[in-house]
């Protein structure tokens, strides 16, 4: 069998990205004939069509998605042994870590904290889980720290490490935690609530369970705010202690005996590669 010609498989796997044949050709320089030229020479060399048109639109067949999928991970695998060799030099490549822009910086803090203060950069970008999976996919980033595992960010090439778990509570002022019972607490206090995530699936349930309607002071999509609205007394947060960890060990805050049962996992999500940050495989294990 005669080699693949790798040229005519990037080409390829720029249109089928693109999905439509002149904008592919204007980007990568090439006139529109000659393109097309170098997708039907592997498709000859493949003995299979790749594209079919429907309307104006090139769409992949299903051999044509066999051969993406493989495209894909060639030229990712390219791509990464170009940028490991990129800084072969140095000491220790940075790590590169992302995290939710709701997770709690305490918790990323306690993730990292055997690398700091060593010899090793650590570069941290937070952001929507989404933009962070996109990077992590491109090897942009070497981890992703989240709450939620990748079957609910989106699928992917993604593996996720179950690294954590918290207890999720509620925790403000003392003053506020004097009730007899779990009902009457969430049905009396103001509560300072996440939005959007698996401690807020579990609250719904748990109000639900109750048969009570809790009086929502704020719903917050960021740990740090309702870290801050619980120390300014705005209501009672409900929160994996992690979260106010300062201010319960300095007494400003204090945790209600009740057990919500809910409880948050912390993730590190991975993608495969060849060539893995070598702290990574140490801060993911202990």
């Amino acid at each position: 069998m005669d080699t693949l010609n790798y040229h005519h498989l990037r080409y390829f796997r720029e249109v089928a990205l693109d999905g439509n044949l002149t904008r592919t050709a204007a980007r990568v320089n090439l006139a529109q004939s000659a393109l097309s030229s170098q997708i039907r020479t592997l498709e000859d060399r493949l003995g299979h069509p790749l594209f079919e048109r429907i309307g104006r639109k090139l769409v992949l067949t299903e051999v044509g998605r066999i051969v993406l999928d493989h495209a894909d991970r060639i030229f990712r695998t390219g791509e990464e042994l170009v940028a490991t060799l990129e800084r072969a030099g140095d000491a220790l490549p940075p790590l590169r870590v992302g995290a939710l822009s709701t997770l709690s910086r305490n918790f990323q803090l306690g993730f990292l904290r055997p690398v700091l203060g060593t010899d090793a950069d650590v570069i941290l970008k937070s952001g929507s889980a989404s933009v962070l999976l996109e990077a992590l996919k491109a090897l942009a980033l070497d981890v992703v720290l989240t709450t939620e595992p990748p079957s609910e960010l989106g699928g992917g090439d993604f593996t996720a490490h179950r690294i954590a778990e918290q207890t999720v509570g509620l925790h403000g002022m003392r003053a506020r935690l004097q009730h007899p019972t779990l009902r009457d607490l969430l049905a009396k206090e103001p509560l300072i609530v996440p939005t959007e995530s698996s401690i807020r699936t579990g609250f719904e349930s748990l109000v639900s369970r109750l048969g009570i309607t809790p009086r929502i002071a704020a719903d917050v999509d960021d740990m740090a705010m309702v870290r801050l609205l619980a120390r300014e007394d705005v209501g009672l947060a409900v929160a994996p202690a992690v979260v106010l960890a300062d201010e319960i060990a300095a007494g400003l805050i204090e945790t209600a005996d009740f057990d919500l049962e809910i409880v948050e996992g912390f993730y590190a999500v991975t993608v495969r590669r060849n060539f893995p940050h070598p702290l990574l495989a140490g801060l993911i294990g202990r």
